[in-house]
């Protein structure tokens, strides 16, 4: 189970950075020139701290794999962590609804959301 955390965190390390390249590969320069630019900052400082939290989530599992298993403490956390990302699995089931009301795009969200996701939900349970 220790592996299967590693496997985690190496895969949160990797999400978190790869919100360094959300605004471009989105186009967000182009897509949120009708927002006021307090609402720009608000998303972009909203992205920072989701990927810096992600992050420390996968730092945490690379680091604490051991204390997250066996710990009363680690249990907690893992348990916590569980439903962050059960929640966030929710969530993007109903976005991914609303963004793809097609087959294709259901699809490509299977595999690239809710396979990675349903595999941390399961080395969190």
């Amino acid at each position: 189970m220790e592996l299967h955390l590693k496997i985690v965190g190496a895969l949160l390390i990797g999400l978190a950075l790869m919100h360094i390249i959300i605004p471009k590969y989105f186009k967000w320069e182009q897509e949120l020139t009708s927002l006021t630019l307090i609402t720009r900052q608000i998303l972009y400082v909203h992205t920072f701290f989701i990927a810096f939290i992600v992050l420390l989530m996968g730092l945490l599992c690379l680091s604490y794999s051991h204390e997250l298993i066996y710990d009363p403490f680690g249990r907690v956390i893992s348990l916590g962590l569980f439903a962050f990302w059960l929640t966030r699995l929710i969530f993007n089931s109903w976005s991914t609804h609303l963004r793809h009301g097609r087959e294709s795009g259901l699809r490509q969200s299977c595999i690239s959301c809710f396979l990675p996701r349903g595999y941390i939900l399961q080395v969190f349970s």
